[in-house]
């Protein structure tokens, strides 16, 4: 053992210490692993920051421009609805159907960017389900990850491997030759995280400064069925606010008088006025049922939304306000300042007259709509506080169809190999920009960063571990250890290696490193190769132990999760692969 790979291994002991126990947030550990490799000569310095330039960052950054698009443009919302539809009070149901509909888009698209869609999906079905989000975003990731397996073309990983043993003088690997192995995989890897994964993630419910942060806050709001409007005669089972808009209707208002908690079976009349309470993003989208609007004098149009001048922002009460005890209709907010109130939130939750007629109360927190001059002369009054502005996400049919054909556009480049996949992402992003479906503004706004920083510097590990020769002195050391053991431990002990290698490497590093050794070993032995590079294939997309798989690491933030809790779910999980690889593989490729 040299020097440099002594001093790699205290550096990743180090580094799996300080991921386990989170002393540090883990991209701040990540940028401490980067200087350490510099400093310690470890890598080159114009090696240090390849990471940041990499396929897999530049995919990553691609897919969540592109999922910014379809959240921006409402897309989400209707595949969220969708689902909710048929799983609605049904926990175990909901996450089956997730699981399900990832797995299968995984089996036929790269599986990052299956989970690059699925994760403003899930957020949206949480939020809608009333469902902590971390049960069903680590089980969304590893269910992409599973179906890695199912075809040539789940993970890129797949086709590197083929590549590999294709130099080696092997035949490449079939589009369905992983088939046999992969799907009972993904069932046993399902059933799983259906029966025991689920009940070993920790409940981490958010933070109600983290809630608010993210406009999740309840507001309530009021809705005036209009003259000639559809939803007149209908119940309110039938009108679909509950179902479709997830909104919650606390009174009817009639010719003055007030219907609290209404049953299902009431019946709308023109110029009631609905009392109803959901998240912002809900009430925005009002719009989609004909025949509603906010409050009788809201002006409140698409036109209104892409005014470049007009802005949706959430404010806070100050001490200070001149607003408090003063009812909206009083204040005459939309003659006076040109601003208009859509909802109100109060922290005890009881508002039961109109919007208009409700005195405002310190720590009352708004919904209004103005021009950004006018939010700021109020905030500059010291009337209120800005806490950040709502981008609307209602349903922009033109808009919407436009990413969709853009996301499956650059999918399919990718999927046919016209272009490389980042590439393919780019220019996905490229056009969400060209065609404004997104503002670029807006879309860095919703990148995760962290993530981005962490796999980049994570990255550098994996060449450090390729240019001191760490990672080829681990696999000589396995060889010299089981190499003359029965041959499915030395099966074993590769698979392990490579599961091992996968965690601080890239999956297509880690088989890079270990298909060589592997190939040599077994033709010196008298065994079949393509026993040891199927099971390295299938070894390298089992990423279970850490959050630095790529479609882990982009549930890791808004999951809240920790580094320990893909370890214990992930644990278990591997083991299941690792049973089924190990009993498949030799029968089907003999050795």
């Amino acid at each position: 053992m040299t020097l440099p790979i002594l001093l790699l291994l205290i550096v990743l002991a180090v580094a799996l210490v300080l991921f386990s126990f989170e002393w540090f947030s883990p991209d701040v550990t990540a940028i401490g692993v980067l200087v350490a490799l510099v400093l310690l000569g470890l890598i080159p310095v114009e090696q240090a920051f390849s990471g940041f330039g990499s396929d897999t960052v530049i995919l990553l950054l691609g897919l969540l421009i592109m999922t910014s698009a379809l959240m921006r443009t409402g897309v989400v919302g209707v595949v969220s609805r969708h689902l909710l539809r048929y799983t609605r009070d049904r926990p175990q149901q909901l996450l089956l159907m997730t699981m399900l509909s990832v797995g299968l888009l995984s089996s036929l698209i790269n599986n990052t960017a299956a989970a690059a869609f699925f994760l403003p999906v899930i957020l949206g079905l949480s939020q809608r389900a009333k469902i902590n989000a971390s049960r069903l975003l680590m089980p969304m990731a590893f269910a992409a990850v599973l179906a890695s397996s199912v075809t040539l073309i789940s993970t890129s990983t797949n086709v590197v491997v083929s590549g590999l043993i294709v130099q080696a003088g092997l035949q490449p690997i079939g589009m369905l030759e992983l088939t046999p192995v992969g799907i009972p995989i993904l069932i046993s890897g399902l059933l799983y995280m259906l029966i025991i994964g689920q009940r070993l993630i920790p409940e981490r419910p958010a933070s109600q400064d983290l809630t608010d942060t993210f406009g999740l806050r309840p507001y309530l709001a009021e809705l005036r069925i209009l003259p000639g409007s559809p939803l007149v005669d209908q119940t309110l089972a039938q009108t679909g606010l509950g179902r479709d808009l997830n909104l919650t209707v606390m009174s009817i208002i009639r010719d003055g008088k007030r219907q609290l908690a209404p049953a299902g079976s009431a019946r709308l009349k023109a110029g009631d006025a609905l009392l109803v309470e959901g998240l912002s993003a809900d009430i925005l989208k009002i719009k989609d049922l004909p025949g509603l609007d906010i409050q009788a004098d809201a002006k409140f149009s698409d036109l209104d939304l892409q005014d470049h001048n007009l802005r949706l922002a959430e404010v806070v009460l100050l001490a200070t306000s001149r607003f408090i005890g003063r009812t909206i209709r009083g204040l005459q907010l939309r003659e006076k300042f040109r601003i208009q109130v859509l909802a109100i939130s109060r922290r005890t939750g009881v508002v039961y007259s109109k919007i208009a007629d409700t005195r405002l109360s310190l720590g009352d927190v708004l919904l209004v709509q103005g021009s950004q001059g006018q939010i700021a002369a109020l905030q500059e009054d010291n009337a209120f506080d800005v806490l950040g502005v709502v981008e609307s996400q209602r349903f922009k049919p033109k808009q919407a169809w436009t990413v969709i054909a853009i996301f499956i556009g650059a999918l399919l480049l990718a999927t046919f190999k016209i272009t490389p996949m980042p590439i393919a992402m780019l220019l996905g992003a490229l056009l969400v920009f060209l065609t404004r479906c997104i503002s670029p503004e807006e879309a860095y706004r919703r990148v995760e960063w962290k993530v981005l920083i962490l796999i980049g510097c994570m990255l550098a590990l994996g060449v450090a571990m390729q240019t001191t020769g760490t990672a080829e002195f681990l696999a000589q050391l396995l060889v010299a250890w089981v190499g003359h053991w029965n041959p499915l431990w030395l099966l074993t002990g590769f698979f392990v290696l490579t599961v091992l290698l996968t965690q601080p490497m890239s999956n297509q590093a880690a088989a890079a490193v270990v298909i060589p050794v592997a190939l040599q070993t077994a033709l010196q032995l008298g065994l079949n190769p393509r026993t040891f590079a199927m099971m390295i294939a299938i070894a390298a997309s089992t990423s279970y132990l850490t959050p630095l798989e790529p479609a882990c690491l982009m549930v890791y933030g808004p999951g809240r999760y920790r580094f320990t809790d893909f370890l214990k779910v992930g644990g278990l999980l591997t083991l299941v692969v690792f049973f089924i690889a190990i009993s498949l593989a030799p029968l089907i490729w003999p050795l």
